[in-house]
């Protein structure tokens, strides 16, 4: 019988350990082959700004697993889900503030629309293929015409199990009444202390109770529900569009390492007391952080950068820069480990890329190599997939090919419009060599810098021979 495995390992932060990967209807020896589904949730973003360098992680690393889902079961056998979250507070500052003279509801609309449809722009530019499903919250607020689950259904069930109850004007999840809460954090609720994430309130039960509705305000968006016009809870959101698609109980759930605690511990809390069931999915994958540069990234620092920063504007390092070294920058480091992002990592990764890229010149088509897809199956061992691609460099182009663009790299030849002829260049670098001879080297740099801004990159040597200074270059994307 076919238990569905297919030589995957992934580490599940629910246990802490690497697992083997046996899809859950593949364990269903009623369910008929070509209806069974590998299903994956990842939360996605909050359309309120620009997605900055930290979310584009979750995007990449899973779009990776994704990509290996669909080699090892087929393209049809696998759904995956990642939300849009377009009611939020923060997307309801930002409206009243970017638009104080229109509707809070078109305010609203003005904001998630282009800020959406930014988010799918960088992902598609970072080589990442659109999830099967990507529903919005709120499609999912209110009872629904096609019997698709909703958050005031879900509410009003958590309600009658007993594990949530209505006090001053909000609905509460109930944390006490699950004595499991607290198994993926592993924080034990006897433990937790008022802080930046867990707020002490009259009117809640355990300081741990978490909001699952609130009333809004005439100046807030609001929908009609038993408990008065309100709105959602955040992470109602997640439980109810993950069942929508996936069922009560699925495959695997993805996000950063951040939405460990509250996020995800309370998706749990919510779906299991909702649903009667054992867990809300079978295995839980979180990637590491991002640092830019060796510190943390925050706008006080200066150092927060956006993926349209990065594509379309020289706001780091002075240039711009591909979504495919963007990509194989992060690919770098294995997903759960930290990254610190760089200047220089950036750099490295645009010298692996172009020599993966001169190896494949005029190869044909093959697969990817078996010891590559042994290494990407090792819980995403992207260090060691990488070390393959090295090696078939040399020995097999075709299979390096069709390796990368597993991972989503593109290795086809890039086309570059030359803003200068190739003559022109030559001269503009004479022109420079003489300055430097000339120790005119203020004159020199305005050069490189000309040349850079053009996208050709220059590279300094020496001649063997004469030990004199000679200077290459190339177009860069």
């Amino acid at each position: 019988m076919d238990d569905g495995f297919r030589g995957l390992t992934l580490t599940n932060t629910m246990t802490r350990a690497k697992e083997a990967f046996h899809p859950l209807d593949w364990r269903d020896a009623g369910l008929a082959e070509a209806d069974r589904r590998v299903r994956m949730y990842v939360c996605g973003p909050t359309v309120y700004d620009f997605a900055h360098i930290g979310n584009a992680r979750p995007v990449i690393v899973f779009d990776v697993l994704f990509r290996l889902l669909r080699h090892l079961y087929g393209e049809a056998a696998v759904t995956y889900v990642r939300n849009i979250t377009d009611v939020d507070d923060k997307i309801n500052a930002r409206a009243v503030r970017d638009f104080p003279g229109l509707p809070l509801n078109e305010a609203i609309a003005r904001v998630t629309g282009p800020t959406a449809e930014r988010f799918g722009r960088d992902a598609a530019a970072l080589g990442c293929l659109s999830p099967t499903v990507e529903p919005r919250a709120t499609a999912f607020v209110i009872p629904r015409g096609d019997g698709s689950p909703d958050m005031v259904s879900m509410i009003q069930t958590l309600i009658a199990r007993g594990h949530a109850y209505e006090a001053a004007g909000e609905v509460l999840f109930d944390v006490g009444s699950m004595p499991e809460y607290g198994a993926l954090s592993r924080r034990r609720l006897e433990d937790q202390q008022a802080g930046a994430r867990v707020a002490v309130e009259a009117h809640k039960r355990n300081p741990a109770d978490f909001v699952l509705w609130k009333l809004s305000d005439e100046n807030e968006p609001g929908w009609d529900s038993p408990w008065g016009r309100g709105r959602p809870g955040w992470h109602i959101e997640c439980s109810v569009m993950s069942e929508a698609y996936l069922g009560p109980v699925f495959d695997i759930h993805g996000g950063g390492l951040d939405l460990i605690f509250p996020h995800h511990e309370n998706e749990i809390a919510q779906s299991r007391c909702a649903h009667g069931t054992h867990s809300m999915a079978e295995i839980w994958l979180h990637n590491g952080f991002v640092q830019v540069e060796g510190r943390k990234m925050s706008k006080s620092e200066g150092n927060f950068v956006t993926i349209h920063d990065l594509l379309e504007t020289d706001a780091f390092g002075g240039r711009r820069w591909p979504g495919a070294v963007l990509r194989l920058a992060m690919l770098m480091t294995h997903y759960r480990e930290p990254i610190d992002f760089s200047v220089k990592r950036l750099e490295e990764a645009e010298e692996l890329l172009t020599g993966w890229r001169r190896a494949t010149e005029g190869a044909g088509d093959g697969r990817p190599s078996e010891a590559f897809v042994a290494a990407l199956s090792d819980d995403l061992a992207s260090s060691a997939a990488i070390a393959e691609l090295h090696a078939l460099r040399r020995s097999d182009p075709a299979a390096l090919k069709a390796s990368a663009a597993l991972i989503g790299l593109d290795l086809s030849p890039v086309r570059v419009e030359l803003a200068l002829s190739p003559g022109e260049i030559e001269a503009r670098i004479a022109d420079r060599l003489e300055k430097l001879k000339a120790k005119d080297f203020a004159a020199a740099d305005a050069i490189r810098t000309e040349l850079t801004e053009k996208g050709i990159q220059l590279k300094d040597g020496k001649d063997p021979a004469s030990g004199e200074r000679v200077t290459t270059w190339e177009a860069k994307v």
